[in-house]
């Protein structure tokens, strides 16, 4: 399906630029986001790979990600049945769902790219992509968010009297996406169209290059000491402070005000918010350092050599990035033709009059369109929409449920898919889309009900 997806995008792109005059634009545009896909997305992610990809191996030595798997166990064997119970593929997608719930995209990324590693090397069919790599891809583009951070951000920043507001709503959108997410992506697996050949049959017609050793199996390391389970427990300690300091900071003062201390002053923006906004401020806040401390402490306390298996896992981020170029370029060149050559502005005039008869806000189309194309062009419509019509209106918070509560499908599938050449990925596509479809109709059903 990729295939003719990326060429129809090609082909129109250039037949209408031709037609519009807008050649010179494309070529240019093309040739620039060729750069950028490189210089300014896959090399800068090497670095942020490499942090989490080290941290994520540490958490594989220590145990913790069985320890996650375990504890989830019920609801990963039934959106995942075909992956081992034990398989520390099960752990990396688990994180990967918790940092994207979060909004920390930084770590979702890498985790999620671990995932797929994990995933491939108990692929039968190489290249072509897993029901469980169609499920994982359609959770990771219809993730639930519990704080929109970005989208937020942007109303404060144009001045919204409660740019909050939307916690709410985009929840309660992106469970309505999450859930369809799922359910269109186990209905689609048993289609005959996305069915995946014999294994006998695809494997003499495979051409990944991605290297699938098997798992090494290693003696798990010593179970913590009760000095070493003092000092977890202390250190979570510790975090849960800094948690009550930031969500309840008048009951932390309470309690400091006798030893003549006091908590550290709020943020700005929190101040006079109420608790459950602000206890999700802290989780957000407190989540990478929690992570990036704790991980090796754990890990130490079970005897890991922890600079060392650090390192390791950190070697592999630019073995990722180099696998992921040329996807990325063929992808976000394809995207940016359309946008260069005028489809999107073409498309929009042609439906305005179609959504206006069935009250569906016109000026949310441009962004509708872009969103599962362009990460920062959908940024770019959001801003020019809230600016031009204002933070607080009713079509402003849809627009901001909208960028909190979908994603940028082709370019999550083309990284994702990139890291491990999967070049057919079956059904990924169409269920990520009916995710972004359904998070659209709710985002405007919801905020019409609960903020209109």
């Amino acid at each position: 399906m990729l295939n003719w997806i990326w060429l129809a995008m090609l082909i129109v792109a250039v037949l209408v630029g031709g037609f519009t005059g807008r050649m010179p634009e494309l070529t240019k545009g093309a040739f620039e986001t060729a750069e950028m896909a490189v210089m300014k997305i896959a090399l800068p992610l090497v670095g942020i790979m490499a942090i989490w990809l080290g941290i994520m191996r540490l958490a594989e030595r220590a145990g913790l990600v069985q320890l996650i798997a375990q504890a989830l166990r019920p609801v990963l064997r039934w959106l995942f049945p075909e992956v081992p119970p034990e398989h520390p593929a099960m752990g990396a997608m688990v994180m990967n769902m918790a940092a994207n719930m979060l909004g920390l995209g930084n770590a979702a990324t890498p985790l999620g790219l671990r995932a797929m590693q994990h995933l491939e090397r108990l692929n039968p069919h190489p290249g072509v992509a897993t029901n469980a790599m169609c499920t994982f891809l359609a959770i990771n583009t219809a993730s639930i968010q519990l704080v929109p951070t970005t989208a937020i951000a942007l109303l404060a920043v144009a001045g919204a009297k409660n740019p909050t507001a939307i916690v709410v709503t985009a929840f309660l959108a992106t469970c309505c996406s999450a859930a369809s997410g799922v359910t269109a992506a186990k209905l689609l697996e048993k289609l005959p169209i996305f069915r995946v050949k014999p294994v006998a049959e695809a494997k003499t017609e495979s051409t990944n290059p991605i290297p699938t050793e098997p798992e090494v199996v290693e003696v798990p390391p010593p179970e913590l000491t009760g000095r070493g389970r003092l000092v977890v427990w202390l250190f979570t300690a510790a975090f849960g402070w800094m948690f009550v300091m930031l969500a309840f900071p008048d009951a932390a003062n309470a309690l400091l005000q006798p030893m003549g201390l006091a908590a550290p002053a709020s943020p700005a923006e929190m101040l006079g918010k109420g608790p459950v906004l602000r206890s999700l401020f802290a989780v957000s806040v407190l989540a990478v350092p929690f992570l990036l401390s704790f991980f090796p402490l754990y890990a130490a306390l079970r005897g890991v050599k922890v600079y060392e298996q650090f390192t390791e896992g950190a070697k592999e981020a630019f073995g990722v990035a180099q696998r992921i170029i040329p996807f990325l370029v063929a992808m976000l060149v394809a995207i940016r033709m359309l946008r260069e050559a005028g489809v999107i502005e073409m498309m929009t005039r042609t439906l305005t009059p179609v959504l206006s008869a069935i009250h569906f806000p016109a000026d949310l189309l441009p962004m509708v369109l872009m969103r599962p194309l362009s990460g920062s062009a959908t940024q770019g419509i959001f801003v020019e929409l809230i600016n031009r019509l204002g933070p607080d209106t009713l079509t402003s918070r849809i627009a901001a449920t909208i960028y909190g509560s979908t994603e940028t499908t082709f370019y999550v599938l083309a990284v994702y898919f990139g890291s491990v050449a999967v070049r057919k990925t079956r059904h990924a596509i169409a269920a990520g889309l009916i995710a972004d479809t359904v998070a659209v109709i709710a985002s405007v059903a919801i905020c019409t009900l609960v903020l209109g």
